[in-house]
């Protein structure tokens, strides 16, 4: 096992909330790097708008590959990539894909219980997904390769009636399969996030939401690990085309001077 490996392992189980920021490109992953914080993750959603395409593997492997590549090459913190459904058909392409990460040097991964058809997502089986999560994580172990698996759950992000049931039956899947962590985008009520947490010893993730509690009352709740999604990027475009409005209504460069 990778020494990335084990040090962004043992971020998720300190006493302080773990505050991963999500890059779009190496730039990006030094700034977070250069402002101390321990580890970066990749946003797919922040690289996807990046090269021009839409998020839900939208983007070509190898151009995704490309910029994963670029950021290892820059920094010295553990990475941990956004890998949305693992770009492969089958498990089989799924875990050479990941074969390709962990030789590259990533640390962790994000793979997600939703798939993407004719253009709405929708969960996959549930028993069927943590059969895949054991798949791959036997298989990378007998290849003697480790990432952690930060497993999403998306019945939160699809906001679904019966979410908070729901999630509560397949946490414990996930969890026997050999997940390393729980993810639950959109989760943001404290009383859902206590209920998420009593389904699993796993450390749980959340991610930059709006109403989600500050850092202290996640930390106070048990969360382990919050992460910023594409808010991030997108907040810096925000002040981009303030900064181009300026230039414009201005007829002069000084605002960026």
């Amino acid at each position: 096992m990778s020494i990335n490996f084990e040090q962004f392992k043992t971020l998720h189980h300190g006493t302080e909330l773990f505050v991963l920021p999500n890059a779009w490109d190496a730039k990006s992953a030094l700034f977070f790097q250069e402002k101390g914080f321990p580890a970066v993750g990749t946003s797919s959603a922040a690289v996807a708008a990046c090269l021009g395409y839409e998020d839900g593997e939208k983007m070509p492997l190898e151009d995704y590959l490309f910029v994963i590549k670029r950021i290892l090459a820059c920094v010295k913190i553990p990475l941990s990539v956004d890998f949305e459904m693992g770009y492969g058909e089958t498990k089989a392409a799924i875990l050479s894909n990941l074969l390709k990460l962990s030789e590259m040097g990533v640390a962790g991964i994000n793979l997600e219980d939703s798939i993407i058809v004719n253009g709405k997502r929708a969960l996959q089986n549930g028993h069927a997904f943590a059969e895949t999560i054991d798949f791959l994580k036997n298989k990378l172990k007998a290849e003697g390769a480790a990432l952690f698996f930060n497993i999403r759950c998306d019945t939160y992000l699809l906001n679904l009636k019966s979410k908070q049931e729901e999630s509560a039956l397949r946490l414990p899947l996930y969890e026997s399969a050999g997940a390393d962590g729980i993810f639950l985008p959109c989760i943001n009520e404290e009383a859902d996030i206590v209920d998420a947490l009593k389904s699993t010893n796993l450390p749980l993730n959340v991610m930059c939401t709006p109403g989600l509690p500050d850092f202290n009352k996640l930390q106070t709740l048990g969360v382990k690990r919050a992460s910023m999604g594409p808010f991030f990027l997108n907040k810096t475009y925000e002040k981009a085309a303030e900064l181009l409005q300026m230039v414009v209504e201005k007829q002069s460069f000084s605002a960026l001077l």
